[in-house]
């Protein structure tokens, strides 16, 4: 079959929106809700804290991507870096991050859609049998959307985007005309200072902000990767952090002070009060054409961030079978478009497994293990960017993160901090399937030529793994509280900077970087 490659299509204004387009997604229609439950009138810090990781995170692939521009960048690094088994494992946990995205988005247009449309759902959210199909046929739809072309694909999502902007600011400056300052004094429960690190993983914040990694995916796309990846990954950031601060600010001084005066603000927490937050205060404010436009966006939203998790779900699958760890057919693209296509039917595939089980049918229920299996991909980040400081010594690098030294510890404890802070429930089944997945690895590989090499490289990773859980097993975010705050906080800390320095040190002697072109002629 004729292998073909990927069309350099994309500028930085789509590289730009395609993170920006992924941002504004569900997490808008719901995010001010989950945080100010928890953090009340304090959750416009749990935005700036998230925005500030993902930043740090941000500029170490800002020089991974400017120096090896590859699709699903995220699953390569750490396979070039660390050999099999580490990309073996953060290839795993990127496939159940990206599949699971497009499920929570097409969740999100379900519940909405579910305020004119009452058969989608059941009277607890849950969706009926015709509200999984509406599901299906969503997924379906961003299927064909990607199928066709990269650049059909990017300048609809441009398009969108644009368009993506206009709701949430108009509801903005509707909603400030309503701000009531009594809210601010209103207690949160936790609150304080915990109630703002559990809303950064808890409540959607850091799972708002997941869509700077596009323009790591879509790298191989880029008409110029090595300059406008790490612009579009700094600029994706800002421009969603101001529209996310001004949702908050205007959510929490909109909500009727009678309301929280009732229940505070944990009587939000069960969604019962606003189910469909911004609908329902239009409603109550006597909006009704407000209503009526955010009832709208709140299917072209999520809708368009669902496109692009796809399509960059396809891409983590391709790079996934690139490292050697999914058929040959995964990583063949299309002569014509350019598209992955047999990535992208695996894709929809596992993307409509994930809208299936009952566990993970409500918006909110998935975010946690969403946001934490994304961080688990994210950590190996600044391992790999200093590794090739060693084992890459000669690696043009057209971006070089200053300071690394500094801030890839940084954003390696940043990351840990996240994935701790999802909580033991989320984390005792994520960390146990990739180190399962790790383990059947090891098994199925073990005639492998350089799986000793691989295994003294990766050994620092299922430490980790561990360590991070047992931390979330023994500390005070839904553990046994055995180990209390704040020194709880300090042993993650530790352990993430052993963590990092371990897998620093213990990466391979020289960089297994293959080439882009070669690897297209030979498949």
């Amino acid at each position: 079959m004729a292998q073909g490659r990927f069309r350099k299509s994309l500028s930085l204004l789509d590289l730009t929106l395609l993170g920006v387009g992924s941002m504004i997604g569900s997490g808008w229609l719901y995010a001010a809700r989950d945080s100010a439950a928890i953090a009340g009138a304090h959750a416009w810090m749990s935005w700036l804290l998230g925005s500030a990781v993902i930043i740090l995170i941000g500029l170490v692939y800002a020089e991974l991507s400017a120096a090896l521009p590859r699709a699903g960048g995220f699953v390569r690094y750490p396979d070039y870096s660390h050999g099999s088994l580490v990309g073996f494992m953060i290839g795993f946990a990127a496939l159940l991050a990206y599949t699971s995205v497009t499920a929570v988005e097409v969740e999100a247009v379900r519940q909405y859609a579910h305020y004119w449309w009452p058969e989608l759902g059941h009277a607890d959210g849950s969706p009926t049998l015709l509200g999984f199909a509406v599901q299906i046929a969503l997924l379906v739809l961003f299927f064909l959307i990607n199928y066709w072309s990269v650049n059909v694909f990017g300048k609809f999502n441009s398009l969108l985007t644009l368009f993506k902007f206009v709701v949430p600011l108009l509801v903005v400056v509707c909603l400030l005309m309503f701000f009531d300052t009594r809210n601010l004094s209103v207690a949160a429960s936790p609150g304080g200072a915990h109630g703002v690190f559990q809303a950064v993983a808890g409540a959607g914040v850091v799972f708002s902000l997941l869509g700077f990694r596009q323009a790591v995916d879509f790298a191989s796309e880029a008409k110029h990767p090595q300059r406008d990846v790490p612009l579009a990954i700094i600029y994706s950031v800002l421009i969603s952090l101001v529209v996310y601060l001004l949702l908050q600010f205007a959510f929490v001084g909109a909500v009727p002070h009678q309301m929280l005066a009732d229940h505070g603000w944990s009587g939000l927490a069960t969604g019962d009060l606003l189910k469909s937050p911004y609908a329902d205060l239009a409603k109550i404010l006597g909006l009704a054409w407000l209503l009526n436009i955010v009832l709208l966006d709140a299917a072209i939203s999520p809708a368009g961030t669902g496109n692009i998790f796809l399509s960059g779900a396809a891409r983590v699958l391709f790079a996934w079978a690139r490292n050697g760890h999914l058929f040959n057919i995964f990583q063949r693209l299309d002569p014509r478009t350019g598209v992955p296509r047999g990535a992208l039917w695996l894709a929809l595939a596992l993307s409509i497994a994930w809208t299936l089980p009952a566990e993970f049918q409500m918006w909110s229920g998935l975010v946690k293990a969403v946001t934490s299996a994304f961080v688990l991909t994210y950590m190996v980040g600044p391992v790999s960017a200093g590794t090739f400081r060693f084992s890459a010594a000669d690696l043009p690098r057209p971006f070089r993160l200053k300071g690394l030294s500094v801030i890839g510890p940084l954003a390696f404890i940043a990351a840990t901090f996240i994935a701790y802070w999802c909580g033991w429930q989320v984390n005792q089944l994520l960390l146990s399937l990739i180190l399962v997945a790790g383990v059947l690895y090891l098994l199925v590989a073990r005639n492998k030529g350089t799986l000793g090499e691989d295994l003294r490289a990766g050994c620092w990773l299922i430490a980790y793994y561990i360590a991070l859980g047992l931390l979330s097993w023994l500390g005070t975010y839904g553990g046994l509280g055995v180990i209390p705050a704040p020194l709880d906080s300090l042993l993650v800390i530790a352990m993430a900077l052993v963590a990092y320095y371990w897998g620093v040190r213990s990466g391979l002697p020289q960089a297994r970087i293959t080439d882009e072109e070669t690897e297209a002629a030979s498949v």
